[in-house]
């Protein structure tokens, strides 16, 4: 090719991709973009290995290439691989994944992200991704326009498009803690999964971190320097915290006037309109509960951890009724007869709780919670004693103080008290935690059924029980289920699939929903007939294996089923603002046609 050739190509490639500078993390921006940093020798040493593993034109060889780094155990270089087809080619990308889900979904998602964010600087940076610091407060709007210019989607008259932005401060990285602006895997990981299982467009989505600072050390659970490392992207500022009115540590940013939560917010609407949806996602709870029910109403908007994540669990809970009364009909009146205890008393927890109070019609003396000071309780009708931390807490609280042995320490003695159906983990930070001894308490009182007991906690090495110790130490009699894929175990010459009761089920289905019919808000309700929707989905062949939620080779058709039954339910409630089919077959037809699928015109690159 020759110089003027080289030279038009470059004008074509610099068009297509603009530079960036104001949407860039700050670390990497003041090192002057995207392409100088990637020069740093070490990442330009990663780069050169991802791109000798990552040739593959055609879906077969980038099955068989990412396949060869899973079967090697090199999950992070398989992660890294992905992450490069996808940004060179995200219709090869895509189809890869949606052709082994079971084996990719791990990868480009939990678990395998949660080791990614730990040190996703030392990655090579891609483009995708829009950061917004808090020293940029009062330019949002600008920054929002520059990445919106650069990377999304137009329309026919040259607006660009977005349908759904899911925002982190990285303030809580799964089980993980505090990453800071390392966290911007979960977004990416997250909208990977919208396209592939919810049937978003790629490119009308958008990861975003809110860089409100990064914490020490001691603010993750592995103690890793991460604010301080050289190849921190973000800011290199601690975060600035103060007590809110309720006592907790919260963000000062996200509070009051020049709150960067409602200016974000503010200027995604004023860009992309109000039927784009924006998604809370890894905000420490003490921000968590307060943002949500600040902004709700305001905007299309939902917090996962908190929704999500109690929608899949009252899912698994549901599931776990079809499977030990695979004729039931009511199964959230089968669950009302019942009694859930909750170890850990976190978003996903509370977020459960509530879910099933408000929604679901179970009664506070139904269901009980732990902390880390062990089960919760209350003494008056304000509270005036008792061993909760905040309101949320204190709300399911065990009225008055416990005449049994109720600490910390003290599971196995509740359960013997309390005589739960169901034992629901996500602690996040007591690895092991459902011990032999617990899980023969279950076992002791649940003599005549199945005891439910669920490992919610994020990666697999935070899992309060593993399935093959919880199948073991019940004698086979346990449903379990995992938050993190975990193996099939043999128990008398039957297998038992373990379930995973993640997010995934709920968040693509039910997004992808409320944008279709461009919903005005997505209250809670929707989250129930989204969990009934998904234990609906039980194949026979899942109820066989014990799996309290369907296979992840169905993701697609399960969120399909999620997506029409909020859809039909926002039409009812007449939150609805398009009207997507008169009955429900009608509307998860038009939902099937609408969902993005990977385009590979050339038969050769299959």
């Amino acid at each position: 090719m020759s110089g003027a050739d080289d030279g038009d190509e470059l004008v074509v490639l610099v068009a297509a991709a603009p530079e960036r500078e104001l949407s860039l993390p700050k670390s990497v921006a003041a090192f002057g973009g995207l392409d100088l940093w990637n020069q740093q020798p070490a990442l330009a040493a990663a780069q050169r290995t991802i791109d000798a593993e990552c040739t593959a034109q055609t879906l077969a060889d980038a099955q068989r290439q990412v396949s060869q780094l899973i079967d090697a155990g090199e999950d992070l270089r398989a992660y890294a691989y992905m992450r490069q087809l996808v940004a060179r080619d995200y219709n090869l990308g895509y189809a890869t994944v949606l052709a082994q889900p079971s084996k990719l979904l791990p990868i480009v998602y939990t678990p395998t992200v949660g080791v990614a964010c730990q040190s996703f600087g030392k990655l090579p940076q891609q483009r995708r991704g829009l950061y917004l610091s808090v020293e940029d407060r009062g330019n949002f709007a600008a920054v929002l326009r520059e990445y919106a210019e650069a990377e999304l989607e137009k329309d026919d008259d040259g607006r660009p498009v977005c349908q759904c932005m899911v925002f982190s401060d990285g303030g809580r990285i799964l089980g993980l803690g505090d990453l800071g602006a390392w966290g911007m895997g979960i977004p990416c990981g997250k909208l990977d999964l919208y396209t592939v299982c919810g049937g978003f467009h790629p490119q009308k989505t958008v990861p975003v971190i809110i860089d409100a600072g990064c914490g020490d050390p001691v603010k993750n659970t592995a103690n890793l320097t991460i604010r301080d490392h050289e190849m921190y992207t973000g800011s290199k500022q601690d975060r600035i915290t103060h007590k809110s009115s309720a006592g907790t540590e919260v963000n000062t940013a996200y509070y009051g006037e020049g709150s960067v939560i409602n200016e974000f917010m503010a200027a995604a609407g004023d860009l992309f309109g109000r039927e784009c949806l924006l998604q809370f996602e890894d905000f420490n709870s003490n921000d968590a509960f307060p943002l949500l029910a600040e902004y709700r109403d305001k905007y299309l908007c939902y917090n996962d951890d908190i929704q999500g994540t109690a929608a899949v669990t009252v899912a698994g809970l549901l599931g776990a009724v079809k499977l030990r009364d695979p004729g039931c009909r009511d199964l959230i009146g089968r669950l009302r007869e019942q009694k859930c205890l909750f170890h850990g008393a976190g978003a996903a927890n509370l977020g459960a709780i509530s879910l099933l109070a408000t929604e679901g019609g179970l009664s506070h003396n139904q269901m009980f919670i732990t902390n880390s000071r062990g089960l919760i309780w209350k003494d008056g009708a304000d509270g005036t004693r008792g061993n909760f931390r905040n309101a949320e807490q204190a709300e399911y609280g065990f009225d008055g103080e416990p005449p049994f042995p109720h600490g910390r320490a003290d599971l196995a003695s509740m359960i013997y008290h309390l005589r739960p159906q169901q034992l629901i983990g996500a602690v996040g930070v007591a690895p092991g935690c459902f011990s032999r001894e617990v899980i023969e308490a279950m076992a002791a009182v649940n003599d005549r059924e199945s005891p439910v007991i669920f490992a919610l906690s994020n990666p697999k090495t935070q899992a309060e029980i593993t399935a093959e110790d919880c199948y073991s130490w019940s004698n086979g009699r346990a449903i379990y289920g995992s938050g993190t894929a975990q193996a099939p175990v043999e128990i008398d010459g039957e297998q038992r699939h373990p379930g995973q009761v993640n997010n995934v089920y709920i968040f693509p289905g039910m997004s992808f929903g409320a944008v279709a019919c461009a919903a005005r808000s997505i209250p809670d309700r929707l989250f129930l007939v989204a969990a009934e929707a998904v234990a609906q989905s039980l194949s026979d062949e899942d109820i066989r294996l014990r799996r309290v939620i369907p296979s992840r080779d169905r993701l697609r058709e399960v969120n399909l089923n999620v997506a029409t039954a909020v859809v039909v339910e926002a039409q009812r409630m007449g939150l609805a603002t398009k009207n997507v089919g008169a009955t429900a077959e009608d509307v998860q037809a038009t939902l099937s046609a609408a969902m993005w699928r990977p385009a590979l015109e050339d038969p050769s690159r299959l």
